[in-house]
């Protein structure tokens, strides 16, 4: 009897078909646990990070492979572990529920709901430990990332699939400054992963209830493991969220993931390294301290046509792509960045935003200090007006900062020095911003304008706000069509720099006089 070769392929596919649905798996007990490290016996094909099913108790995760046996921590807490305990390996890594019901939603590490509301129910899973994007996958970084922050996108400006660290000292405005980054993302199709690290429940919720109360729960996400989680959770939180925040990078769409923050992320795997027994290295940090952070944020990246039609094979669009954009935060001691930790994700990172305490108590908030921040992409990811009107702007007030601190030495000033300063001070000011108040581009615009074409020369510096607001208020009602173009487009030419000439002279003589 012979048989075609199609049928010989049918016939080996179903015989393989039947092989993968029969479970094989490896079955050992656990000899010990020793502060919340558990060893277990019998288990010599397991890998790192496999799943592991603890005798129908629960899960764990592997961490260490020894010559004898294997080290793993517990998911959660159980009073029912104890030496002599079958385990069972999965094959399996941990995975994450991922989709647009997460919206909105308060998860653990795991992706179990803590907000009181409806379990989600989500078919598709992602591995928390995934591949970075290849160098071949990547697009060029030219896309802004508008944070409502005059500060920021004028001076330090973000690409969207950009890492940037934010660090400081402790009560600083970090976690403000990233808030008001969310909220600015409303209206601009960016979803939002906040991942909170070590933090107090109470803390937490005090952020929700901000964010809730300006309407930006609906395009947010928040993947939670408080102070009084076990380190396991801390260590995965942010792998999770950020498999969270890849499903909607992988569909097209641009997102947002902000970690607070990662040195509590590091000190949570410093313990677990410790009670492994790893030998530990400097400020007692484990060897691989860099890796961990490195594989974290290498996941950070715009994204090409040929890496979202893998996940997506019904997008036709060759023009569509997807970014993730990272914005870790570290926190720091007396300013002190250099740290082992702050400065392995500086090297990490396409740039950081330092907050100064000292700028921050003399009532400059944000307070970022412009000589240590920097964004690695720099002018390519600001829009062309954006580009155009805060060319000189950085050296400016760095000029400003210098005089300032000579002038303090000597009385007999000539009068270009003086006109520097005012100017310096007249920068500042513009810069100053308050919580809870994101400017858009075309506002950004107007005060930049007016600052470049000497329209704040005759404006004392106390009311430069006031100018500002009621500037923004007079051409946004009466020239709404243009502020549209503006917000939409940021373009540049004759035309647009006559316009806005005109909207700023006819303002000055009808209503700021």
């Amino acid at each position: 009897m012979y048989f075609k070769f199609d049928d010989i392929s049918e016939i080996i596919k179903s015989r393989l078909d039947k092989l993968n649905n029969i479970n094989y798996y490896y079955e050992g007990k656990i000899i010990s646990i020793i502060d919340g490290i558990i060893n277990i016996t019998g288990l010599s094909n397991v890998f790192l990070n496999e799943l592991l099913e603890f005798d129908n108790i629960g899960y764990g995760l592997t961490l260490e492979l020894n010559r004898d046996f294997v080290s793993a921590v517990y998911l959660g807490f159980s009073s029912k572990l104890k030496p002599g305990v079958k385990v069972k390996s999965t094959g399996k890594t941990l995975k994450v529920p991922v989709g647009n019901s997460l919206l909105g939603r308060i998860v653990n590490p795991l992706g179990k709901c803590i907000d009181g509301k409806n379990n989600i129910i989500e078919d598709k899973f992602y591995s928390i430990e995934r591949k970075s994007p290849s160098i071949i996958n990547r697009r060029y970084i030219n896309r802004p990332l508008c944070t409502g922050y005059k500060s920021i996108d004028s001076m330090i400006p973000i690409g969207l699939g950009q890492r940037e660290l934010i660090i400081g000292d402790r009560k600083t405005g970090k976690t403000s400054l990233v808030l008001d980054i969310i909220i600015n993302q409303k209206n601009l199709n960016v979803k939002c992963v906040y991942v909170s690290i070590g933090q107090k429940l109470s803390s937490v919720f005090n952020l929700i209830e901000k964010l809730d109360y300006f309407d930006a729960l609906d395009y947010t996400i928040f993947v939670v493991s408080t102070s009084s989680d076990e380190a396991i959770m801390q260590y995965i939180a942010p792998y999770s969220g950020c498999s969270i925040a890849e499903y909607f990078r992988d569909k097209g769409e641009d997102v947002l993931i902000i970690y607070d923050d990662l040195s509590k992320h590091a000190i949570a795997y410093r313990q677990i390294s410790l009670l492994l027994r790893r030998s530990p290295g400097r400020e007692a940090y484990p060897g691989d301290i860099f890796y961990l952070h490195s594989r974290l944020l290498e996941r950070s990246a715009y994204v090409n046509y040929n890496f979202i039609k893998n996940y997506n094979k019904n997008y036709k669009v060759e023009d569509i792509t997807g970014s993730l954009t990272s914005l870790p935060i570290v926190e720091t001691y007396e300013g002190d960045i250099s740290s082992f930790v702050a400065t392995n994700i500086i090297s990490i990172t396409d740039g950081q935003i330092f907050l100064e305490y000292d700028l921050f108590n003399s009532g400059i908030k944000p307070a970022i200090n412009p000589g240590i921040s920097v964004s690695r992409v720099g002018s390519s990811a600001q829009t062309k007006i954006m580009k155009y009107l805060s060319s000189s702007l950085r050296t400016s007030l760095s000029q400003y900062y210098e005089l300032s601190n000579f002038s303090q030495f000597s009385s007999n000033l000539d009068d270009n020095t003086i006109n520097q300063l005012n100017y310096g001070k007249k920068i500042v000011e513009i810069l100053k911003q308050n919580q809870y108040s994101p400017c858009c581009l075309f506002r950004q615009v107007l005060i930049l304008f007016s600052l470049k074409y000497g329209y704040l020369d005759n404006v004392d510096t106390e009311n430069i706000s006031l100018y500002e607001e009621e500037l923004y208020n007079y051409a946004s009602k009466n020239f709404i069509k243009f502020k549209n173009n503006i917000n939409s487009f940021g373009l540049i030419d004759k035309d647009i720099i006559k316009f806005l000439k005109k909207i700023i002279i006819i303002f000055k003589k009808k209503i700021f006089i």
